[in-house]
């Protein structure tokens, strides 16, 4: 058993909308019929194929085949009691940002935002939220922030780290200008709306591929927003990178370091190092871990990290990324499993500090 902090913030947890009847009270009329008449098939997970051995680890999946995480009683027992976790943050991958339909994209937020907010956030008061939306088109993303902003128990916006197009081209700054005004971080997670190949050499054969790509692509997606000048144009916005591995961080940082000194007159609006960006503007989840598995490794990782603020605390229920309670990795101090906990989930989603009626 790993190192546990009573009380932790579980900054990513994945309740799943059971079906796409359980969406039918939330969508209004007009898609409701849509839907029926089209005879639309579920819209299934944007990153983990549901019966995939990584999208359920075996004890923590439902009886007669139901689909991983939609069951709140489930989800009590397995992450949030027996990591002793305070709240948790829900991030539903449903896919919203498959459709081509912008509108019918931001039909589908709008019902996956208020099933979150009645099926699970209504009926379990240590659970928060991501703000769902259609990334496709960020005016109707921003109407969505705007809405659902409001409720305070949502406490961030969650994008995919692989769309329509680089995460910091101006398309985007829309939705990056609400999150700011709003005091919203952005959650990036891992996935994809499948508009381009997951590598850069072209489509992949297998799932693995699929799924190790997704760290590559995290790697662009951070080159793309501090080289286009999201963090200066947003100097108050937090990014979390969610399902990112963070072992990669320090050696990608290097190198876009080593060309940004000697590149820095084509991107002069990026005027610190990459490294003092990503500091004060990023952060990482710990799960998946993709550290080695020894203490002394991991403490030269650490060193290499340069920073105990950039690491959250998640587990990320319910895929299968360790065994047991062994989410925590080897080789962490007390205070620094404290910090990953606690305190940094704090210093970074403002709204956690506040108290929810």
């Amino acid at each position: 058993m790993s190192l546990i902090e009573p009380g932790g913030i579980d900054c990513d947890i994945h309740p799943s909308v059971p079906s796409l009847k359980a969406l039918h009270p939330y969508l209004s009329d007009h898609w409701r019929d849509i839907i029926i008449q089209r005879g639309m098939h579920e819209l299934d997970s944007i990153s983990y194929p549901v019966n995939a051995p990584l999208t359920c680890r075996p004890d923590w999946r439902l009886p007669g085949g139901a689909k991983p995480g939609s069951d709140l009683d489930a989800l009590r027992r397995h992450a949030l009691n027996p990591f002793q976790t305070s709240i948790a943050i829900a991030n539903c991958l449903y896919g919203v940002q498959l459709l081509f339909s912008e509108d019918m994209g931001a039909g589908f937020a709008k019902a996956v935002n208020d099933w979150m907010a009645k099926e699970w956030l209504d009926k379990e008061p240590r659970l928060r939220a991501s703000i769902v939306v259609p990334a496709q088109n960020p005016e109707l993303a921003v109407e969505e922030i705007n809405r659902v902003a409001p409720d305070r128990r949502f406490v961030q916006i969650l994008m995919l780290v692989m769309g329509d197009q680089p995460l910091g081209k101006r398309h985007y700054w829309p939705i990056y200008a609400a999150a700011e005004r709003h005091g919203l971080p952005i959650g990036i997670h891992a996935g994809s709306a499948y508009r381009h190949p997951v590598t850069p050499l072209g489509w992949p054969t297998y799932y693995t591929e699929d799924y190790a790509a997704q760290s590559a692509a995290f790697q662009q997606g951070l080159s793309s927003l501090i080289c286009e000048g999201v963090f200066t144009k947003f100097p108050d916005l937090k990014v979390v990178l969610l399902e990112s591995g963070f072992t990669w961080l320090p050696g990608h940082l290097w190198r876009l370091t080593k060309f940004w000194r000697g590149l820095r007159m084509e991107i002069p609006w990026v005027d610190r190092a990459p490294m003092e960006i990503v500091k004060s503007n990023v952060r990482l989840t710990i799960t998946p871990c993709d550290g080695p598995p020894d203490g002394a490794a991991m403490e030269k990782l650490m060193e290499h990290m340069d920073s105990d603020e950039l690491l959250l605390f998640s587990t990320d229920y319910p895929h299968w990324q360790f065994d047991n309670e062994d989410v925590i990795p080897a080789g962490l101090s007390r205070e620094l499993v404290r910090k990953i906990m606690i305190d940094n989930p704090r210093a970074t989603y403002a709204r956690l500090t506040e108290t929810v009626p």
